[in-house]
């Protein structure tokens, strides 16, 4: 806009000396020597014309100056002609009254580039070039605490507190533009922390896992300020000596170079927070560091060749450890199938020696029953025995009673041979005792026989009772 209203104002200028020019001519030379067309649009054209036209010139000109646009997500602080300033933070057309206007955005982003290099060793030039909106810069070389160099890049964005009026206009007043702020404020502080995380840490530990502790360590330093450090050293080993007359100590240490030996920390408080230094950090500028993050690390030489020992050394540890985990496994499915093949003889074997024992349980339980029972007929057997001796005794003794009365010999044979008959008739029923087929006698003396055998006998001769074999 301002250019358009210097540019009306100048054509204007020169309309006027132009047609005050060509008039002169032309009042004081014949009118043959002016050209038609020239004299046409000298008779257009008027001095009032020019000066309507330098006016509108100088309306675009305090029109620009009276006003602005502010794109979002940008914060505007405009510095009047008579002094003071103000704060612009929402998007639109604005009013500055020609006063300075300094646009910083909302969050600023930056990004480090590595520099890569083809084979020959030349430079290779991105062709996309950077993007609009971020600040980019060749990657920083530091070393970690292990002496290990590296070429570090990383992503940050910073947003600034437009919320804060007082602040975020004093911190515009000191920078005077978004540009100064990134290059003189947040990248000299963003080196400083990027060096003193690099000291505290190990260039093995980075890789090893501790690049989250790595960013933690960044951003807090930028935001809230630098950690003051010590050294410390390898702890000395102090190792008792014994003799026989004294004992003494000797100190075992490593004897190397002091600076490959030396690391450092972070020094704390008695509550054990970190001891900064808060006067170099963006906080004191309304500045809030949102995101750190390392992108890309390119390592020497020397640690790209360890590193690359050891990822061989640690993929053959995979594959030996891999081989050892499937012999080990073979190993257990042999045992397991020894012992299924065990447990199964275990069981066949203990089925066999089961049944073997039931057998022989149940042998000796029927035997048992056998003996029991036939020692049951033995005992019925004497009680019968019992019985029939106690009757005959019982008979004898009638016998013997009667004869003592005055009985005869012959009647008293009679009556013995009927009741021994009745007896035996008894003896013989279904119930009665099953005699042997065959009778021995233990005795063949007729003298000490007694009656009731010598009747037996006769029986037994005459057939009426059993038979003879």
């Amino acid at each position: 806009m301002t250019i358009t209203g210097i540019t009306l104002i100048v054509l204007a200028i020169l309309l006027a000396v132009t047609i005050n020019i060509f008039s002169s001519n032309a009042s004081t030379e014949s009118e043959s020597k002016v050209p038609n067309l020239v004299q046409k649009l000298i008779n257009l054209w008027t001095l009032k014309k020019s000066i309507y036209l330098g006016l509108l010139g100088i309306f675009f000109v305090s029109l620009s100056g009276m006003f602005f646009y502010n794109p979002a997500g940008t914060a505007t602080a405009i510095q009047y002609l008579w002094g003071g300033d103000a704060a612009v933070t929402t998007q639109g057309v604005k009013l500055k009254l020609w006063g300075k206007t300094i646009p910083i955005s909302f969050e600023i982003a930056l990004q480090d580039k590595i520099i890569e290099f083809d084979k020959q060793g030349n430079r290779i030039i991105d062709k996309n070039g950077a993007e609009e909106g971020i600040y980019h810069r060749n990657a920083q070389t530091r070393e970690f605490a292990d002496a290990i160099k590296a070429d570090i890049a990383a992503a940050l964005i910073v947003s600034i507190d437009y919320n804060n009026e007082d602040l975020f206009l004093e911190m515009a007043d000191k920078n005077r533009s978004e540009s100064k702020l990134v290059y003189a404020r947040i990248y000299p502080v963003y080196d400083q922390a990027l060096k003193n995380t690099c000291k505290l840490m190990d260039a093995q530990d980075y890789i090893s896992g501790a690049s989250s502790q790595f960013d933690y360590y960044l951003k807090d330093q930028m935001e809230n300020g630098m950690y003051l450090t010590e050294e410390v050293y390898e702890d000395i080993d102090i190792s008792p000596i014994t003799s026989l007359d004294s004992t003494r100590t000797v100190a075992k240490g490593k004897i190397n170079n002091e600076k490959r030996e030396k690391k450092y920390r972070i020094r704390k408080d008695k509550n054990g927070d970190p001891i900064r230094d808060a006067s170099n950090s963006l906080k004191r500028y309304g500045l809030t560091v949102q995101q750190v993050a390392v992108t890309s690390i390119d390592w020497e030489a020397s640690f790209d060749n360890r590193l690359k020992d050891q990822k061989e050394q640690v993929a053959q540890t995979q594959l030996e450890k891999q081989e050892a985990e499937k012999e080990y496994y073979a190993t257990q499915k042999a045992i397991a199938k020894g012992e299924r093949e065990k447990a199964e003889t275990r069981v066949k074997l203990e089925k066999i020696q089961l049944e073997k024992t039931i057998t022989a349980e149940t042998a000796a339980k029927t035997a048992s029953y056998k003996e029991q029972e036939e020692s049951n007929l033995l005992a019925a057997a004497k009680k019968s025995a019992e019985k029939i001796r106690i009757i005959a005794d019982a008979e004898a003794y009638e016998i013997s009673k009667k004869v003592n009365a005055g009985i005869t010999p012959e009647k008293q044979l009679q009556m013995e041979l009927d009741a021994s008959v009745q007896r035996t008739k008894a003896l013989a029923g279904p119930n009665g005792l099953q005699l042997p087929n065959t009778v021995f006698s233990g005795s063949t003396d007729n003298k000490q026989a007694s009656m009731l055998e010598s009747i037996l006998g006769a029986k037994i001769l005459s057939g009426e009772i059993g038979g003879v074999k």
